[in-house]
């Protein structure tokens, strides 16, 4: 029954319209039914999912694909526990989203509530900063500083818990609402001085720019190219659990290891740099850094003594607009340079596009080769890769504007959410997902979240019934037969799909990839493609 009383939960969705926040990710739950009714004379879309991890992945991809902070929103207890495991994937990928979750009430505390849980201190390990509201006059200064925290710096998720008391208790009628500035990412001052950045650039013969995952949207994508034509120094965009063997970069391992400086913008030099060590990276090489956090600054002095000749504070956009904006007038003369570490990470073997038809067990690259087509086919499309080995080939063979991943957290499951908030977030353009046999079982359900709400796109699933990265680790650390734990059933995960009112086949030829692929867009409902592949291990691209 609607109420005229102002509580606890209306200043969170007027906080939340406020901010712009359009679409809320969520999965209902005892503790935030107050929030429900709420919301239900809003503008703001709530988008109903069948596991709380799936809410956080799906705020975490919209995130990614709209430049805005991704809302989920859980209710407590178990259902916060359910979603916290996602906050991984979006904190690696630099996301901004905020998990906002229901809990038990603070005046039940230490009795022995329902569902009563320390939640901020579980989510704490997995975000830029959690905590539990405590008074209702509180809620919405609480929900844009979450949001603000979110997006500022290197952005990252950020954790709310609303008890439901607070939700349920009157709002003070003089209680204040934010302004449209506290919703605001903060920037840090900065002391970058780009003139020193640039001449220390200027003088290597043979230097890179690395880039973390946060610049690597579509848009952000732009800016890179823009920095790379500014200073005519080639410029990587890193976010795969495979590092400098991400087989997208192709040949680039061979590259690195010439670099005699190399300027990080953001990027951490961890294991996906081999933490900075030779033979991956020439001993002899320098580094710059330009970070927003004083604390990863400081890790890398550690691990690399004065090889980092430079660092600086300065978020990551900021930065490369300064760069642009600074650049020398002595232009680098690096062209060799240049076109040589363009050529290794464009390089991909030739054989893979002469490898003849087959039945039965195709070859990754007979899936992926004939889709670029389909994401050549609009200016706005979209890939998500999740996996393991297969999504490593996806991202081998296939490039798109958008691209959705599973990052370098290395985490598996989030592949279909993804799709759905991308279908979410683009309502008109392809969107090709792909995954394992594996993946599709952690969150196969959200296929009747895709069917309740009409998001249409196109999954292809690698069946190669088992869990292959795995099974790829056994086969080279212990021999064959010492395989174990990674077997799985060549499912139907086609009639999985269509059981949940969607569109399905199984494929079985590689001419049959192509065909079956332009008849799951034109059914204009989530498609499942079940195809049998050769268990292959991820392609690992040497040109030497």
């Amino acid at each position: 029954m609607a109420t005229n009383i102002t509580n606890g939960a209306d200043n969170l969705i007027k906080a939340l319209e406020l901010a712009g926040v359009s679409k809320v990710f969520t999965l209902s739950g005892n503790h935030i039914m107050p929030v429900y009714n709420a919301i239900y004379d809003s503008k703001i879309e709530l988008i109903h999912t069948r596991h709380e991890a799936a809410a956080v992945h799906m705020a975490d991809a919209w995130a990614r694909l709209t430049g805005e902070v991704g809302i989920a929103l859980v209710t407590g207890g178990p259902g916060h526990a359910n979603a916290v495991s996602a906050l991984y994937t979006a904190s690696m990928a630099e996301s901004p989203v905020v998990l906002i979750s229901g809990h038990a009430p603070l005046n039940q505390l230490g009795k022995g509530a329902f569902q009563e849980m320390a939640q901020a201190d579980i989510a704490a390990p997995l975000t830029k900063a959690s905590w539990t509201c405590q008074k209702v006059e509180d809620i919405a200064s609480d929900t844009a500083k979450a949001i603000r925290i979110a997006k500022s710096g290197r952005p990252g998720p950020t954790h709310l818990s609303l008890p439901s008391d607070i939700l349920e208790s009157p709002a003070p009628l003089n209680a204040l609402l934010p302004s449209s500035g506290d919703f605001l990412a903060e920037h840090k001052a900065t002391n970058l001085d780009t003139l020193v950045v640039l001449s220390q650039l200027m003088a290597s013969k043979k230097p890179l720019i690395l880039v973390g995952p946060m610049m690597l949207s579509k848009s952000g994508r732009k800016r890179l190219l823009a920095l790379e034509e500014s200073l005519n120094i080639p410029v990587i965009g890193m976010e795969s659990p495979r590092g400098i063997g991400d087989p997208s970069l192709g040949a680039f391992s061979e590259v690195l290891s010439q670099a005699d400086c190399i300027l990080l913008i953001g990027k951490k030099l961890d294991f996906t740099l081999k933490f900075g060590n030779s033979p991956s990276i020439n001993p002899g090489c320098n580094f710059l850094q330009i970070d927003p956090e004083e604390n990863e600054i400081e890790r890398v002095k550690n691990a690399i003594g004065n090889r980092l000749q430079s660092s600086f504070i300065c978020d990551s956009p900021t930065a490369i607009d300064k760069l642009i904006a600074a650049k020398s007038t002595k232009h680098l003369s690096l062209d060799n340079w240049f076109d040589e570490v363009n050529a290794a990470i464009t390089y991909r073997p030739t054989s893979w596009k002469e490898l003849a038809p087959r039945e039965a067990r195709l070859h990754p690259a007979q899936i992926f080769l004939p889709l670029q087509a389909v994401l050549d086919s609009h200016p706005d499309s979209i890939l998500v890769s999740d996996g393991g080995e297969i999504g490593q080939w996806a991202q081998a063979c296939l490039k798109a504007p958008n691209r959705i991943l599973n990052g370098i957290a290395g985490s598996i499951g989030a592949g279909l959410p993804f799709a759905l908030a991308s279908r979410v977030a683009k309502p008109n353009v392809p969107i090709i997902a792909v995954m394992g046999d594996g993946t599709f079982g952690f969150h196969s359900a959200e296929i009747d979240t895709a069917v309740r709400y009409g998001l249409d796109f196109v999954l292809l699933v690698g069946n190669d019934a088992r869990w292959n990265a795995e099974y790829q680790i056994q086969l080279k650390d212990y021999g064959k037969d010492r395989t174990i734990g990674c077997e799985l059933l060549p499912s139907s995960y086609e009639k999985v799909c269509q059981a949940f009112g969607g569109h399905g086949e199984l494929v079985t030829h590689s001419d049959q990839i192509l065909p079956a692929v332009k008849r799951a867009i034109a059914s204009k409902l989530p498609s499942c493609l079940n195809i049998l592949i050769e268990g292959l291990p991820a392609p690992n691209i040497k040109r030497t």
